[in-house]
């Protein structure tokens, strides 16, 4: 089992249970920042929004079915009040507690059913390099997103677009897309940038990210830029556990040399994960 199926086979079979990040790391064996990644990369969902949205709708099961008292369903949801338990609910379904019981049925609301892995890996992952990049200060627009939101991100490069070759102290011809401050609930923020001398004369509107000097391994991506899910997944998931590698504390990025055609998508481009020495 690789790290996203073990997580999400924890998490099924501890759902009445009040677990931890730390728990559902521990149970696939790898760091909170590996199985946040990995997890994203393989469903599009956080973990632990993950298992937000589940037990809601078994809460949102048990409320249709009777359940006489929600205050009841809410501490086996895990909610410490009615209050807190609502406000969840209505965030996930667009309606209360009380209209589900009402009406005694879950047709009308937006369930989440547990996740069945699909093996989506590539077949034969290209080889990996090791490099150890030198220090980088990237300038571009910045975005932050959830799982569940990153899907805007071609938008972005596109907002982008008109600035590459115009931003003060521009060097070189290639272009980063940089993930970076990464957290617990699978948050994270994405520059998509280019290499610079210096910030100092950068317009207000553009984000700063100063990569440091890192060990890197480099992946080639050489299938248009729409599939490139797959092979993140194929390195978090199946790459990674397998290499004996530990992730580093440090953004990763991906690299777009001017082979790389952003109006076709086609040309390739380079996924790089830092890893500790």
């Amino acid at each position: 089992m690789n790290p996203t199926e073990k997580a999400l086979w924890f998490v099924e079979s501890h759902l009445p249970e009040a677990i931890s990040l730390d728990d559902v790391a521990q149970s696939s064996g790898v760091s909170r920042f590996h199985v946040t990644r990995a997890f994203g990369a393989a469903t599009g969902r956080s973990v632990m929004g993950y298992m937000r949205a589940r037990r809601l709708t078994e809460a949102a099961r048990r409320l249709a079915g009777g359940a006489p008292d929600i205050l009841s369903v809410a501490l086996d949801a895990g909610y410490s009040s009615h209050e807190a338990f609502t406000r969840a609910f209505r965030d996930q379904f667009g309606t209360t507690p009380e209209m589900v019981r009402a009406q005694g049925s879950t047709k009308t609301l937006d369930l989440v059913e547990p996740i069945l892995m699909d093996q989506s890996f590539l077949s034969a992952l290209e080889p990996s390099r090791f490099e150890t990049s030198r220090p980088l200060l990237i300038a571009g627009l910045g975005e932050r997103y959830t799982c569940e939101t990153s899907a805007a991100i071609p938008m972005q490069w596109q907002r982008f677009g008109p600035y590459i070759g115009n931003i003060p102290g521009e060097t070189g011809d290639v272009a980063y897309g940089v993930c970076a401050n990464g957290d617990d609930a699978g948050n994270f923020d994405y520059v998509a940038g280019v290499e610079v001398t210096d910030f100092s004369d950068l317009p207000r509107e553009l984000s700063r990210v100063r990569i440091p000097a890192q060990k890197y391994a480099v992946f080639a991506h050489r299938e248009h830029i729409s599939t490139i899910r797959r092979t993140v997944n194929t390195i978090w998931n199946k790459w990674l556990p397998a290499s004996g590698h530990e992730i580093a504390d440090a953004p990763e990025f991906e690299r777009y040399g001017p082979e790389f055609d952003p109006r076709s998508g086609n040309g390739g481009l380079e996924i790089w994960v830092p890893i500790k020495d």
